[in-house]
């Protein structure tokens, strides 16, 4: 009899199991994401955390449309410095709060002021935001600003409880999106669960999502053809095709609107006063040394695009004249020698994983032949991210996903006060150049703007672009309704696993 009750429950038990796999939706990331607070974070992989866990006032759609989300409508007054919201009623976060006018002026307020906001960039424009009623935002600016429905509809734009801010929300956040948070084991997983209180739950089919963060982009594959993994984000190109020849995966690959490149620390720190971050002939050296059409051949296999900018082709402010073709080594030891070296150390930081590890050992190998001794040194990608932003690096990796307004780009990245501005580069008239493109609603205008302050910074080179990021995803024949999007975020509403 004992033997048949353990039996019994032991099927019980096996029958749970099953259920809960069925529920269960298993993504695997590149890296491991920083910390899941959307004011302070900066990895691309932390934003497809938050698309399922933060909601935004915004949204985009497949064709960078805005759409409504946490806010169902918006409208600009005539002078264009009072944007007005009107919020979606019943709304909650995941502790019961309403998410109402005043709670958004909090998140507002909080992104532009927290002393160490990654967001104060991002939201430069708002002098100010009101709470006139309950489902009512009225955003004051100091001019008008053509990014801010861009930069809303990310990090800036995300909304977590109120009275979760003073309770480590990094660690534990209370968002506002489909899924709460349930638990993170750093550098395993992080585990989300359905909100059944979410404004759209009915559209969200899966009880549980855990993020596993894995570098190597081929046991990234492996476990997904494996069955351990559902979907998984990005994966070496030599990699794609073994995806379209297994007839259980499903490719899904669109254009992004980021890059890859890296920076150089000019003015951040000790670490600031080397060759490079002194003298500008130096970066122009190595530059010229880096064959981008050899890194998207090698290591690219055809879908690592060139890039020389910090717009992406899709983008109006993509201006093709900053192009070249190959390299020039005569030219780069010729701008060292002007420069008073004949050969110079430099020290690349990169996060890592098997793409970046290809990449930059190529440049390591270009660099040498132009006169460069580049040592490599790979970190984990959230130490890299710290080691940026505290100016611990001579050249340190600095891929950006990408924003649908050229502004969200460059801006941060390369104005003197930009929070993402690692390297502490600063050139008052490209401060001048952005601010005003950013302010300007004429499109002509806007791209005469931006390809100004571009032959500025070709000139001074404080970051150097390496490609464009093409977002390629790729999950298992069962998932049903996934749709790539262009900003390289997950989004599940829709998406099903068939027979489950």
């Amino acid at each position: 009899m004992r033997k048949l009750c353990l039996a019994v429950a032991l099927a019980g038990l096996f029958a749970s199991g099953a259920a809960a796999a069925q529920s269960t939706l298993r993504i695997g990331l590149q890296d491991d994401p920083d910390v899941l607070d959307p004011v302070r974070a900066r990895t691309f992989v932390g934003r497809i955390v938050f698309a399922s866990l933060c909601d935004k006032l915004i949204d985009i759609t497949p064709d960078l449309k805005f759409v409504p989300q946490l806010a169902e409508s918006w409208e600009t007054s005539a002078d264009g410095k009072t944007v007005t919201m009107k919020l979606r009623k019943g709304a909650v976060y995941h502790d019961g709060t309403p998410i109402d006018a005043a709670s958004v002026k909090a998140n507002l307020d909080r992104g532009r002021t927290l002393p160490d906001s990654n967001r104060k960039t991002e939201l430069a424009t708002v002098a100010s935001v009101d709470a006139p009623d309950a489902q009512t935002v009225v955003i004051h600016l100091t001019e008008p600003d053509a990014s801010l429905l861009s930069q809303l509809s990310d990090r800036a734009g995300m909304m977590m409880s109120p009275a979760s801010f003073d309770k480590d929300p990094g660690a534990k956040p209370v968002c506002s999106g489909p899924y709460r948070f349930k638990e993170r084991v750093q550098n395993d997983r992080i585990v989300l669960e359905k909100f059944p209180q979410y404004w759209d739950a009915a559209d969200y089919h899966f009880d549980r999502v855990v993020f596993t963060p894995i570098p190597d982009t081929t046991v990234r594959v492996n476990n997904l053809r494996a069955g351990d993994l559902d979907i998984i984000e990005r994966m070496a190109p030599s990699d794609v095709k073994a995806v379209k020849n297994d007839k259980n995966l499903v490719l899904a690959q669109v254009v992004g609107l980021g890059y890859q490149s890296f920076s150089i620390n000019i003015a951040n720190g000790a670490r600031a006063n080397q060759p490079a971050g002194k003298d500008k002939r130096v970066r122009q050296a190595l530059d010229l040394a880096i064959d981008r059409d050899a890194i998207n051949e090698v290591v690219g296999e055809g879908i690592f695009q060139p890039a020389f900018q910090g717009f992406p082709p899709a983008s109006f402010a993509y201006d093709k004249k900053f192009e070249r073709k190959g390299r020039d080594a005569n030219k780069a030891r010729a701008l060292l020698k002007a420069a008073g070296y004949d050969r110079v150390k430099l020290e690349i930081t990169y996060g890592n994983n098997t793409t970046n590890q290809q990449v930059y050992e190529l440049i390591q190998a270009m660099g040498a032949e132009a006169g460069f001794d580049i040592s490599l040194k790979p970190v984990e990608f959230a130490s890299l991210q710290s080691a940026l932003s505290r100016g611990d690096f001579e050249a340190g990796q600095s891929g950006w996903s990408g924003r649908v307004d050229p502004s969200g780009n460059i801006l941060q990245y390369v104005s003197t006060k930009g929070n993402l501005n690692d390297g502490r580069y600063s050139n008052a008239e490209v401060d001048k150049l952005l601010t005003e493109a950013r302010g300007e609603s004429d499109t002509a205008r806007r791209k005469a703007l931006y390809g100004q302050a571009q032959a500025i910074l070709r000139e001074d080179d404080p970051i150097i672009y390496l490609y464009y990021l093409p977002w390629t995803f790729a999950h298992k024949k069962t998932v049903q309704g996934f749709v790539p999007y262009p900003d390289g975020l997950i989004r599940l509403k829709g998406v099903t696993m068939a027979g489950k």
